[in-house]
């Protein structure tokens, strides 16, 4: 008599190795919404949204990638990767420029970018190209950190080509877009009514968020009204020194430090004035002044005087969190390898360099909130990885 397992012990070997071929079949079936895409001429032949309507937003992601892909670009989204990682035909290069591409391919990429951005529930970096005549309302604008905002009203301005040298992560972002062209000269004053409004309903939503009730760009309201301590909190040191030399910049002041004059000579409200003293400036601008500067020297303190939570860093770029752990180096003096800290932070009064610095002269207070941002960064998404391209 046949034990009725008999046909389980037949069949094992066969039903493993359907399902082994099961697997490799799903597999191989797993990119097959854009497999022909893979093969397409982006190079010589146009793309038309009509054609990339039945794809969904991660197809289109994907077909982003072979774009870029054909050229070797090396992709830190993990999707992408991945997928280009499976493919026989890609050949990562680590040098990949933007400038490997042609006009062909730079169009089919807006057609692509464009058919992303309609997918969007929500505004993402990277969509502002196809808002240039298009009002946003805060239904469409959602919800981001402040990072994310930044990058958000930044590409409203990189658009028409303005430089961000004040902010080396944000500069090297839109250095890696294929869409941007630096200006020569960068004017304020070209964007659209549009732009405009879009950028001031950004604004109003992220101080909401952020509850905070001043920000750069507000000064020209207390030329003759006071500020308060308690209108400061929630600011970065980064914007407060923004806010303190807004009040300057507002009486014409031209800038020694280059990259606070390269951010004034961006706004449209600015006229340097060539025989402008420090001397001039008087009254409430004068006590606005004071008071910034109290309030920057105590928040410059409690770096080193107050544990730094994990809750205050929420939401912060790996490229902001690594500015916050220079910060408490910086307060002791430390000289920089890299030129563009050395730069940012000898341009602080408060800073003065110390050959001789070592972590022995940190505060276990310090110890302890470098420890905290570290972990944070490990964590934390780089500004380099969003909507690459």
């Amino acid at each position: 008599m046949k034990s009725p397992f008999s046909f389980f012990r037949i069949s094992l070997p066969l039903l493993l190795l359907l399902c082994s071929a099961f697997s490799v079949a799903r597999a191989q079936d797993e990119y097959a919404a854009v497999k022909t895409w893979e093969t397409f001429d982006f190079a010589g032949r146009s793309v038309s949204p009509a054609d990339l309507s039945a794809l969904t937003l991660d197809d289109l992601k994907l077909v982003r990638g072979i774009v870029f892909g054909k050229h070797g670009r090396v992709f830190k989204d993990p999707d992408i990767k991945r997928f280009l990682g499976s493919r026989t035909w890609f050949k990562g290069d680590p040098n990949f420029q933007n400038s490997a591409l042609n006009d062909s391919e730079r169009k089919n990429l807006d057609v692509i970018r464009d058919a992303e951005a309609q997918k969007h529930e929500t505004v993402q970096p990277g969509d502002m190209r196809f808002y240039r005549t298009r009002t946003l309302t805060r239904k469409k604008l959602g919800t981001h950190t402040s990072a994310e905002w930044t990058v958000l009203a930044a590409e409203i301005e990189a658009i028409h080509g303005k430089r961000f040298e004040s902010t080396v992560w944000l500069q090297q972002y839109f250095d890696e877009r294929y869409w941007y062209r630096p200006a020569d000269q960068y004017d304020p004053k070209g964007l659209s009514t549009i732009e405009r409004k879009n950028l001031q309903l950004m604004d109003t939503i992220q101080r909401q968020q952020r509850h905070v009730a001043i920000s750069p760009g507000d000064m020209e309201l207390f030329e003759n009204k006071l500020i308060s301590d308690q209108m400061l909190r929630g600011l970065s040191l980064h914007e407060l020194r923004l806010l303190r030399n807004e009040i300057y910049a507002r009486h014409g002041r031209i800038f020694k430090t280059t990259w606070i004059q390269q951010y004034f000579g961006g706004q449209s409200w600015y006229d340097p004035k060539e025989d402008f003293k420090d001397e001039e400036i008087s009254g409430s601008d004068k006590t606005n002044i004071e008071t910034i500067v109290k309030y920057e020297n105590k928040l410059h303190d409690s770096i080193s005087n107050k544990p730094i939570t994990s809750a205050l860093l929420q939401g912060l770029f790996l490229e902001d969190a690594r500015k916050m752990r220079d910060e408490i180096y910086a307060r002791h003096g430390k000289v920089f390898k890299d030129q563009w800290t050395q730069k940012y932070f000898a341009s602080f009064d408060w800073y003065k360099a110390n050959p001789n610095f070592t972590d022995a002269s940190l505060s276990a207070v310090e110890k302890g909130n470098l420890v905290v941002i570290a972990a944070y960064e490990k964590k934390a998404v780089t500004a380099m990885s969003t909507i690459e391209g």
